[in-house]
């Protein structure tokens, strides 16, 4: 009887020690790096695969964060090297995270897989079939999108065209091109090659490499679509866009700006000088961060500080 009692308790000590290191594993905290420099290691690690904290599709979103969030990356880049800082922040605030590779022409490639380069309404409905992935998985009615640079631009068809406005509460954009670029002055050149009808021959080079490319030219017919109807910002969706004016790829980084009462604009340096962050080093930025967690939790925003950051991060 005594064994018996002596293993009941055993058993009874190590249940309950099991249950204690699983509660304290719970409550460990990933590790949130500041610095685009993340990725590479990253990247060989897990070539394409899920940023910390992403994609646990047993995660159950709680009261305090209903809506799971979906990050969509920028051009050329991938899930991996997009997200290595917003994946485990979003994670360590209790939400539950989720993240694409969307776009990817043919097979990825094994050392690095670059997305984004099928043409934008393609990319969308691998985006739409992703969300419905999320919300089947998680029970929730509605997710909150978290888009840099290209993951600005193409989630706003899935959103306008494909019946994503039911499905998508917050839409928080870093670095978006609403009104596309200029940049190198490629838009100017394409409309005069479109008046002198070298465009066929143009789209023909350019389309198979990168399908998008294009698209983002200010006054494309993508953008033209887009801004269509009742425009890019549909209603229901609360828009925050998040912008630096050391923007090298969105030109004018103005482009960005959007108007409507459901719409928040927030350039970076109009709060912290010291924020020398650019295009891509916006998605490894401690300012970027604090204004995202105040757009997708708006009922217990937190002043953001300003915290001094090189281009690539803070």
């Amino acid at each position: 009887m005594r064994t018996t009692k002596s293993l009941a308790v055993a058993c009874l000590a190590a249940a309950l020690a099991l249950i204690c290191a699983s509660a304290a594993y719970a409550d460990e905290k990933l590790p949130v790096p500041w610095t685009l420099a993340a990725a590479l290691p990253a990247q060989a690690a897990n070539p394409g695969g899920p940023p910390p904290g992403a994609n646990d599709f047993g995660c159950r979103p709680g009261e305090a964060h209903p809506n799971p969030v979906v990050l969509t990356h920028g051009l050329g880049a991938n899930q991996t090297v997009n997200w290595q800082t917003f994946g485990p922040l979003l994670k360590n605030d209790g939400y539950c995270v989720f993240s694409l590779t969307y776009g990817i022409p043919g097979k990825p490639l094994p050392i690095y897989q670059p997305g984004g380069l099928l043409p934008m309404e393609q990319s969308a409905k691998e985006l739409s079939a992703f969300v419905d992935k999320v919300l089947g998985a998680t029970g929730a009615s509605k997710v909150d999108i978290l888009g840099h640079s290209e993951g600005t631009l193409m989630p706003s068809y899935y959103v306008k065209f494909l019946g994503g406005a039911s499905k998508v509460d917050k839409y928080v954009s870093l670095t978006p091109l609403w009104d596309g670029t200029t940049l190198f002055g490629a838009s100017h050149l394409y409309a005069l090659a479109s008046a002198l009808g070298l465009a066929p021959g143009f789209n023909g080079i350019l389309d198979p490499v990168c399908g998008s490319c294009r698209q983002f030219l200010r006054g494309s017919e993508f953008l033209t679509n887009l801004h269509s109807g009742n425009g890019v910002f549909q209603p229901g969706v609360t828009y925050t866009n998040i912008m630096t004016r050391y923007d090298e790829a969105v030109v004018p980084y103005t482009s960005g700006m959007g108007k409507g009462p459901n719409v928040k604009n927030i350039v970076l340096q109009d709060s912290c000088l010291l924020d020398l962050a650019e295009h891509a080093g916006v998605a490894a930025d401690r300012n970027a961060a604090g204004h995202v967690l105040n757009a997708l939790d708006p009922a217990h925003a937190k002043p953001v500080p300003c915290v001094p950051a090189t281009p690539i991060g803070s």
